[in-house]
């Protein structure tokens, strides 16, 4: 109970951390709102020249930009959560600080990137979202439990964002500079989770591999499970093994990584 309360906490610091981000939360509604437009428009004309590409009507469509757009800053598609944080304290030696804690490393960084992923849920997506809703038709469900289990498929797809980004952060142990590989997350992340287009607009064989990535768990299936284009049941599935063989992967390197770190200066 004790292990519970400390990353509680570690969570709601996190969230009020971003919270006070006002300014930049802001910028983010209204960046998240413009490019929604554009994308919509976008995706209106393509569908108007391929109706039901990937399975989906024009409604869905829209329902799958805004969502994007709500989800992007939570599930950091494009990076620019925790890790960057953590590959500067790794570089600079700072890492060691944060060894010695009486905490769990990986829990600990967890609980603050998903204190942050619901602050950027509820500042920076609900709006963009409520926005397309009024604007726009969307397929939306009307029970609430196709609601429920969207939220459930939502916290996965945080789970299993954090263990793309953990890995990718620790591997600063080697490398000693995270720049490319924060690049590396960006182009991954846009491209492999959906954010351009719907996976299931890929075709032939690159499709059936996108959609078998990590990735696709962060925006691909909550849109999905939300839209009732697929069992949730088989979504949270697919969601849980990706977050189960990310994290232990992030424990074993993690468990290397700690054991032949030097720090700088002695």
């Amino acid at each position: 109970m004790d292990s519970v309360r400390l990353y509680a906490a570690v969570a709601r610091g996190s969230f009020r951390r971003y919270a006070t981000y006002r300014a930049a939360t802001a910028a983010g509604v209204f960046t998240n709102t413009v490019f929604g437009l554009i994308l919509v428009y976008t995706y209106l004309a393509l569908w108007d020249e391929r109706p039901h590409l990937g399975g989906y009507d024009q409604a869905q469509a829209v329902t799958y930009v805004w969502l994007g757009q709500a989800l992007f800053a939570a599930v950091a598609i494009q990076g620019g959560g925790f890790e960057s944080e953590l590959m500067e304290r790794i570089r600079t030696g700072e890492i060691a600080i944060d060894l010695y804690r009486p905490a769990d490393l990986q829990l600990w960084w967890l609980a603050s990137d998903l204190g942050r992923s619901l602050f950027q849920v509820l500042g920076r997506g609900v709006i963009p979202f409520v926005f397309g809703a009024l604007f726009f038709p969307m397929a939306l469900p009307r029970d609430v439990g196709t609601w429920a289990a969207f939220l459930v498929a939502l916290l996965l797809a945080m789970v299993v964002s954090f263990g793309i980004r953990y890995l990718a952060a620790l591997s600063v142990f080697w490398i000693m500079d995270g720049r490319g590989v924060t690049q590396a997350l960006m182009v991954t992340g846009l491209f492999c989770s959906g954010m351009t287009l719907p996976l299931n607009a890929f075709p032939g064989a690159l499709g059936d591999v996108v959609r078998t990535l990590p990735w696709a768990a962060q925006l691909q299936m909550p849109a999905d499970v939300l839209m009732g284009e697929t069992d949730a049941l088989g979504a949270f599935a697919f969601q849980v093994v990706w977050a189960v063989a990310l994290l232990a992967a992030g424990r074993l390197v993690q468990g290397a990584a700690t054991r032949r770190v030097v720090v700088q200066g002695g």
